[in-house]
C-alpha cells in the first residue's frame, strides 16, 4: 500500500526518496491498532526501521496543518547505542522531516559538547543521541524532556548489552508519565522485556523477524579451518568472493590492527574500526568505503555497530562472535533493504561443535564448505577477467592511434596477454592453505576409532632437551613450545615428558611450518638455550622408556594432552600479548633447571600462540584463537 495515510509533507518526502510503498515493518506501525499506542517492535537491522518510527511519532509531533510547532523543549527523543547509528538516524529523519521544518539535534560522544548545548538552548524539535552525552546533557541542565511526546529506543538490545542501563533509565525516569515509548530491537532478550514492563504502557508487540531468526537475505556459510591457517583462509575468502564492500569481524583491537596491517602489506584496499581510532579516522574510514577507495573494514563488535554501508555484500566472521544474538547483529550489516548479502564464519576445528549449537540457537541453516584454494581462485579470476575486459567501453582517437601502434609491434596474443597480466598484477595473490586430507573437521576433543583426538591421526615427533630432572612441567613447557613454534596450545598433541627429555607430537601438515619457526626463533628467544627438534622415532627411542612409554622398572612416564582453549588470557608479559593458554599464567616462579634452563617460572615476555618478537624490543604478531 502507498503512504497515503501520512501527513502530505511527509509523504511527499518519502516520494522524492524512492519510496513507493512501505516496508513490512513501516506497514506494520501505520495500522489502526498501533496509531498512539506504546510499541515494542522486533526487526531486523537493515528493514527500514528509522523511516518506521519516524513516521510512527509524526502524529505526536506535527501539528493540525502537517508542520512542528515551535518550541524550545524537544518533543521527540531517539536514543541509539553508537554514534555512527544516531548520526545515521539524525540524516534519515532530517530528510523525512525538513519539509515540515523540523530542526534537529544530534548529541553524541566524540563531538563538541558545546556546540550541541547551544543546539539544545536554540529549540529542537526532534533530539538523537548517545545514551552518555544524553544523560550528560540532562545532569547539567542543557537537555529539557519535560514536553517530550515520543521517547525511541533504537536497538534497545545493544545498548543494554553495552551497559547503558543505567544511562536508559535515569532518561527516561527525566519525562512525562503520559509520553509515547517507541521500543525497537532486532532480538528480544529478557533484559529487553524488563525494560518495557516499566516504561510502557499497553504496549502492543509487534514482530516482522518471523521464525526464521537469521536475515532472509543473507547466506551464511561455514568454513572449518586449522587454527594457525586462519589469516590465509580470510585472504582467501576475499580473493573468491571480490566483493564491492567487506566487513571482517574481529574480537580484538590487537587483533584488527595485526589483520588490518596484513591485508595492507598483501595489497588489499582496507580500513580499520575499533575503539582506539578517534570520530575523525573512522569518518574517514566509512567515507573511503563510500567512495569505493577501500573495500575491506576490519572491525571490533562495538565499532561496527549502526554502520549503514549499502555496497556491503559479504561479512566474515574472523573470531566467533560471543552469542546467536552477536551472529546475528554482525552479520545484520549486510543483507539489508532487499540486498542479497554472505556471512561466513571462520571455525577453527576445536570450536565447530560450539559453532553448531550456535547456529541451532539462532535458527540458522548454514552450509559447511571447504575453504576455497588457489585454483578456485584463478578460475573466478579467469572467468572475471574475461567479463571485465568485454565489457563494452568508449575510445577516443589518442586511444585507437595507440592501439593501431601496438598491433603493429605485436602480435594480438602478445597483447591481449599483456592486458590480462596487467589486470592480474592488481589483484593480491591468494595463499596456500594447509592439506584438508590431513585436517579433521572434527570438535575439541573429539577422538577417532584408534582413539586420537580429531586432527593428530598423522603426526610428526619433536623432542625438548630437558625432562623432569630438570624440573621440566607442562605447565611452562606449552607456553614454550607454542611461542618458539609459533602455533597455538590447540595444534599440540600429546606432551609425554621422561627423565632427560620432553616429547611432543605436531600434526604433520604443520610441522614443516613449525620447524621452520623453531629455527629462526632458537637464536633470539630469552630460552634459546632450550633445544627443539624433530625425532625421527618419538619416545620410545629413548633407552629407558618401553613399549607404551613406561619406564623400565619404574612408574610410567607423564603424559598430558593439550586440550582446546576456551577462553584467551592476557599476559602479564611486557608486550601485551595475548596468551593461549590459561596454565601457562598460573605457572610457579623462581625454580630453574640446571644450566640455567627456564623450568618452574613461565618465560616471559610474550603468550602461548603469538609470533614471537620480531628482534629486539619486537612486538609479538597477535594470532586468532578460540577464544
Amino acid at each position: 500500500m502507498p503512504f497515503t495515510q501520512l501527513p502530505s509533507l511527509l509523504a511527499e518526502a518519502l516520494s522524492a526518496r524512492g519510496y513507493a510503498a512501505p516496508t513490512p515493518v513501516q506497514a506494520a506501525v501505520l495500522e489502526s491498532e498501533a496509531l498512539g499506542r506504546d510499541l515494542i517492535v522486533s526487526a531486523q537491522t537493515g528493514s527500514g526501521k528509522t523511516v518506521a518510527f519516524g513516521i510512527a511519532m509524526a502524529e505526536q509531533v506535527l501539528d493540525e496543518e502537517g508542520k512542528l510547532p515551535f518550541t524550545r523543549e524537544p518533543l521527540a527523543l531517539v536514543i541509539a547505542p553508537t554514534r555512527e547509528l544516531a548520526l545515521q538516524v539524525s540524516l534519515e529523519l532530517i530528510w523525512l522531516y525538513g519539509k515540515a521544518g523540523a530542526r534537529i539535534a544530534t548529541c553524541v560522544g566524540g563531538m563538541d559538547a558545546s556546540k550541541e548545548r547551544r543546539a539544545l538552548s536554540q529549540g529542537a524539535h526532534i533530539v538523537v543521541g548517545t545514551p552518555g552525552r544524553l544523560r550528560d546533557h540532562l545532569e547539567r541542565g542543557a537537555l529539557d524532556l519535560k514536553s517530550l511526546k515520543v521517547a525511541v529506543l533504537d536497538e534497545a538490545d545493544e545498548m543494554l548489552d553495552m551497559g547503558f542501563r543505567e544511562d536508559l533509565e535515569q532518561i527516561l525516569d527525566a519525562t512525562p508519565g503520559e509520553r509515547r515509548t517507541l521500543l525497537f530491537s532486532a532480538t528480544m532478550p529478557k533484559p529487553i522485556v524488563a525494560l518495557a514492563k516499566r516504561y510502557q504502557r499497553d504496549a502492543l508487540r509487534i514482530s516482522t523477524v518471523g521464525e526464521d531468526r537469521g536475515h532472509g537475505d543473507i547466506t551464511y556459510q561455514a568454513v572449518t579451518v586449522a587454527p594457525a591457517d586462519i589469516e590465509n583462509v580470510v585472504v582467501n575468502l576475499l580473493r573468491f568472493h571480490e566483493a564491492e564492500s567487506a566487513m571482517l569481524f574481529c574480537a580484538t583491537r590487537d587483533n584488527v590492527r595485526h589483520l588490518h596491517a596484513s591485508l595492507i602489506e598483501r595489497g588489499f584496499d582496507a580500513v580499520a574500526l575499533s575503539g582506539e581510532h578517534s570520530q575523525n579516522e573512522r569518518n574517514a574510514a566509512l567515507q573511503a568505503l563510500r567512495d569505493k577507495r577501500a573495500r575491506v573494514c576490519v572491525a571490533t563488535d562495538v565499532a561496527a555497530r549502526g554502520i549503514d554501508l549499502p555496497t556491503l555484500s559479504l561479512v566474515i566472521h574472523v573470531e566467533l562472535p560471543r552469542d546467536a544474538e552477536g551472529l546475528q547483529h554482525r552479520s545484520g550489516r549486510t543483507g539489508r533493504a532487499g540486498k542479497k548479502g554472505t556471512a561466513i564464519l571462520i571455525v577453527p576445528y576445536p570450536r565447530k561443535k560450539r559453532v553448531e549449537m550456535m547456529l541451532r540457537g539462532a535458527k540458522i541453516n548454514a552450509d559447511w564448505i571447504n575453504p576455497p584454494t588457489t585454483d578456485d581462485i584463478r578460475r573466478n579470476d579467469r572467468e572475471r577477467l574475461i567479463a571485465q575486459l568485454l565489457e563494452p567501453v568508449e575510445y577516443d582517437e589518442e586511444d585507437r592511434a595507440l592501439a593501431e601502434r601496438l598491433i603493429a609491434e605485436r602480435s594480438p596474443e602478445d597483447i591481449a596477454a599483456a592486458l590480462v597480466r596487467a589486470f592480474r598484477a592488481k589483484m593480491p595473490a591468494p595463499e596456500e592453505l594447509i592439506d584438508r586430507t590431513k585436517q579433521p573437521m572434527g570438535s575439541a576433543g573429539q577422538k577417532d576409532v584408534a582413539g586420537h583426538r580429531a586432527g593428530f591421526e598423522d603426526t610428526v615427533w619433536f623432542r625438548v632437551d630437558i625432562g623432569r630432572r630438570q624440573n621440566a612441567d607442562a605447565r611452562w613447557i606449552l607456553p614454550l613450545i607454542c611461542r618458539r613454534g609459533h602455533v597455538t596450545k590447540n595444534e599440540i598433541g600429546a606432551i609425554r615428558i621422561g627423565a632427560n627429555e620432553t616429547f611432543f607430537q605436531i600434526p604433520r601438515p604443520l610441522s614443516g611450518k613449525f620447524a621452520e619457526s623453531l629455527k629462526r626463533t632458537a637464536s633470539s628467544a630469552e630460552d634459546g638455550e632450550v633445544t627443539i627438534e624433530p625425532s625421527a622415532v618419538g619416545p620410545h627411542a629413548d633407552g629407558n622408556q618401553g613399549p607404551g612409554g613406561h619406564r623400565r622398572g619404574g612408574p610410567p612416564v607423564k603424559r598430558y594432552e593439550a586440550k582446546p582453549t576456551l577462553r584467551a588470557r592476557p599476559s602479564n608479559g611486557p608486550s601485551g600479548a595475548s596468551s593461549a593458554s590459561g596454565a601457562s599464567d598460573n605457572a610457579p616462579r623462581g625454580a630453574r633447571p640446571s644450566g640455567g634452563r627456564p623450568a618452574g617460572g613461565r618465560p616471559s615476555g610474550h603468550g602461548t600462540g603469538s609470533r614471537g618478537p620480531g628482534g629486539p624490543g619486537g612486538r609479538p604478531k597477535p594470532s586468532f584463537r578460540p577464544k
